[in-house]
């Protein structure tokens, strides 16, 4: 893993470019299959629009180079206005966690009103949205007892629910799913962070010359929310990180 120069990526149709100011990353990403090396990674950014200035985040999809660098080109459709009351460096910490624990609770759990929910790993990146959703929602989180949906963030054993919803492995009678980018999701949780409702947790920061850390850091124990790479000014122009280390 590096950080180098590359030339500034020009958008296509449907696209535009991002100046990144922070980009979010993801235990295990150096592991998922590319179809080209090296490759840039991340998949959550805030940044700005290059030409309106208007602020935005982001998930970007998986099937292209991550976000990364200083600059960066996104499909239009994946942006949603950052919310107000966060950071650059907040901002890009939420949309994984967000919008996975959204998809989970809501597209794939049907959770409502009045039922009961237990999350594993509550209180890892992904839990401790769940749980704020959850309760927003009106379901009661639980830890025990009689459940309507399990939302399974960790892998392993789960206790018995009506329904039940993973991320971390497929099985038997549960659902599996992988994070979608979805803007109107993403609005979504700009408004319950903009009211005081929902917060994301960060880490640990590191400038992007130090993304090799970062990733150490993703990696290992004790860990309490997103490790996120922020991107200053004394970066020279098109500074990305590239990894060889793939699939």
């Amino acid at each position: 893993m590096k950080v180098e120069e590359i030339e500034t990526p020009s958008p296509g149709p449907g696209e535009v470019l991002v100046r990144v100011h922070a980009a979010a990353i993801t235990r295990g990403e150096l592991e998922w299959p590319v179809d080209r090396l090296p490759a840039i990674p991340s998949y959550e950014l805030s940044g700005v629009v290059v030409g309106s200035g208007d602020e935005v985040y982001a998930l970007t999809p998986f099937d292209r180079d991550g976000v990364a660098a200083e600059y960066a080109v996104v499909p239009a459709d994946v942006l949603a206005p950052k919310p107000l009351r966060l950071s650059h460096v907040e901002a890009a910490a939420l949309p994984m966690g967000g919008l996975t624990a959204w998809q989970a609770l809501f597209v794939h759990g049907r959770l409502a009103r009045g039922e009961r929910v237990l999350v594993t790993g509550a209180s890892g990146g992904v839990g401790h949205i769940a749980v704020q959703l959850a309760r927003h929602a009106g379901a009661a989180v639980v830890e025990s007892g009689p459940v309507d949906l399990v939302f399974n963030t960790r892998g392993g054993e789960v206790p018995a629910g009506e329904r039940v919803v993973t991320i971390a492995e497929e099985m038997p009678g549960a659902i599996y799913f992988i994070v979608e980018p979805d803007h109107e999701q993403l609005l979504e949780l700009r408004t319950l962070v903009d009211a005081g409702e929902l917060r994301a947790e960060v880490d640990s920061v590191f400038p992007l010359t130090e993304a090799r850390a970062a990733f150490e850091r993703v990696a290992g124990r004790g860990k309490r929310g997103k490790v996120v790479l922020e991107l200053g000014t004394d970066l020279p122009a098109g500074a990305a990180v590239t990894s060889a280390v793939g699939d």
